[in-house]
C-alpha cells in the first residue's frame, strides 16, 4: 500500500533520537541501577492549587467543545501576561491556545512555510524542530553554533545561509539543548536581518521562567518593529512543572492567528475549557514551582563542571537557563553516540548523544539536571571514573 510522502520525510526522526534512553530504560527494568539524565521533566510536580482548578473547572461542567482560537479567558490572562512583560499592547485576538509548545510550533510552521521554502534554525536545536520543519514540506537550514560564542546564534552566520527559498528563522531562547539566552542585541541585529528579506521570526520560550539569576531575557515579540513578523511559541510545561497538560499558545499579528484559525479548527476544533482555565490562573502570577527550579539546576549545572572539569579532562558548558549542561567529550576519543552507549553500559548513566540535536555536537553530550542532587553526585564519580578508564585505554594502545 502507498503512504504519504510526509511518512518518508519524517523516517528517523521521532523516536530513533532517543535510543539511548531507551535503552536505558530496558537495562532497568531488568534490574541494573542506571541513572537517567536523558529526559528534561521538571524535578517537582505542579502544584496542588493547579490540579484543583482543573477538577474544579471539570466539575463546574466546563468539557465541552471549545473553538480554534482558545477559550477566552486564558487568551486574555495571556494578553495580559505578554503585554507586561513586551511592554507592547497584545490583544486576545492575537493569542492562538494549542496543546503545547509543540503542537503550537507545529501549527505555526505548517502555517507559514511549505515546500520550497527554507527554514533557518541553529545546530544544535530540540530534537523535534528537524521533524516539525520537514512535516510542512520545507527544508531545514541548519546553522552551526559556536561554543565560543556561548552557542548564541549570530545573524551574520544566518545571513551567510539566506537564500531566496528561505522564509523563516526559527529561535529557541533559552535554547535546548545548550542552555543558551539570546541578548536584546541578538535579537535586533536578527530582527534586523528578517526585515531586510521579509523573513518570519519565530521563537521557542518555554524556557523563559527558568532563566538563571543575573541573565536578562529579551524575545522578539518586544521589538515594534518586528510586530507583523514575530510569533512566540509557548507552554506551562517547564514553567509550571506541568509537561502532562498539554497547554500551550502561539503568539503573533492578528493577521498570524486569523490566517492559522482555518488549521487550527481542522486539526483540533479547540483544546480543553477545564485545562484552559487552570492555565489562565497559572499564568496571571509568576510560577510558584519555577524559583526553586531555577537554583536547583543552576547549582546542579556547576557541581557538574566542578567535579568533572577538576577531576577528569572533560569539559562543561555551562548554561544561562533551562534544565540541561552539555559536555565535551573529545578526550575521550569517542563520537558522542559510541561515548553515551558505552557510559551506559560500561558505568550505569545515561545520557543523550550531542549528535540528537545536529551535527554540530559530534563530540558532546547533554545531561538533564533533573535528577536529585545525591543522584547527580553519583552520577558524577561514574562518569570521572569512565573517563578515567577511557584515558587509561587510550594510552595503552598510543
Amino acid at each position: 500500500m502507498k503512504f504519504a510522502s510526509i511518512t518518508q520525510r519524517l523516517s528517523g526522526l521521532g523516536g530513533a533520537k532517543w535510543g539511548v534512553h531507551f535503552r536505558a530504560r530496558t537495562l532497568k527494568a531488568a534490574g541494573r541501577d542506571i541513572i537517567e539524565l536523558t529526559i528534561g521533566e521538571p524535578d517537582v510536580p505542579p502544584r496542588p492549587e493547579l490540579l484543583d482548578d482543573a477538577a474544579d473547572a471539570m466539575r463546574a461542567g466546563r468539557m465541552g467543545y471549545s473553538n480554534g482560537m482558545g477559550e477566552p479567558g486564558l487568551r486574555e490572562a495571556l494578553a495580559q501576561r505578554y503585554s507586561a512583560s513586551t511592554g507592547r499592547e497584545i490583544t486576545p485576538d492575537q493569542v492562538m491556545c494549542l496543546p503545547g509548545t509543540q503542537t503550537s510550533l507545529f501549527t505555526t510552521l505548517i502555517g507559514l512555510v511549505e515546500d520550497g521554502d527554507e527554514v533557518l534554525v541553529g545546530d544544535p536545536m530540540y530534537a523535534t524542530y528537524e521533524g516539525c520543519i520537514r512535516a510542512s514540506g520545507a527544508a531545514m537550514v541548519p546553522v552551526p553554533l559556536d561554543p565560543e560564542n556561548g552557542f548564541r546564534i549570530r545573524a551574520a552566520d544566518i545571513a551567510a545561509r539566506i537564500t531566496p527559498r528561505s522564509r523563516a528563522i526559527l529561535l529557541n531562547t533559552p535554547h535546548n539543548p545548550t542552555g543558551a539566552v539570546l541578548t536584546q542585541d541578538d535579537i535586533r541585529e536578527i530582527g534586523a536581518l528578517a526585515r531586510k528579506h521579509d523573513l518570519w521570526i519565530i521563537s521557542d520560550e518555554v524556557y523563559e521562567e527558568l532563566i538563571f539569576d543575573g541573565v536578562p531575557f529579551a524575545s522578539p515579540l518586544a521589538e515594534p518593529d518586528l510586530a507583523d513578523r514575530a510569533v512566540v511559541v509557548s507552554s506551562i510545561s517547564k514553567s509550571h512543572a506541568a509537561p502532562g497538560f498539554r497547554s500551550g499558545w502561539a503568539i503573533g499579528s492578528t493577521e498570524f492567528t486569523s490566517n492559522l484559525l482555518s488549521l487550527s479548527e481542522t486539526m483540533l476544533f479547540g483544546s480543553q475549557p477545564f485545562l484552559a482555565d487552570a492555565t489562565a490562573a497559572a499564568v496571571s502570577a509568576p510560577s510558584p514551582v519555577a524559583p526553586g527550579m531555577r537554583q536547583r539546576f543552576a547549582a546542579r549545572a556547576a557541581t557538574l563542571a566542578q567535579r568533572l572539569e577538576a577531576e577528569s579532562a572533560l569539559t562543561v558548558s555551562r548554561p544561562q537557563a533551562g534544565m540541561f549542561a552539555l559536555i565535551d567529550i573529545s578526550s575521550t576519543g569517542m563520537d558522542a553516540e559510541t561515548y553515551a552507549f558505552d557510559l551506559l553500559e560500561q558505568a550505569g548513566v545515561a545520557v543523550m548523544p550531542g549528535t540528537s540535536f545536529g551535527a554540530t555536537l559530534g563530540t558532546w553530550v547533554r545531561v538533564a539536571l533533573t535528577a536529585p542532587d545525591a543522584a547527580l553526585e553519583t552520577a558524577c564519580e561514574r562518569i570521572i571514573a569512565h573517563a578515567a578508564a577511557r584515558q587509561g585505554a587510550l594510552a595503552a594502545t598510543s
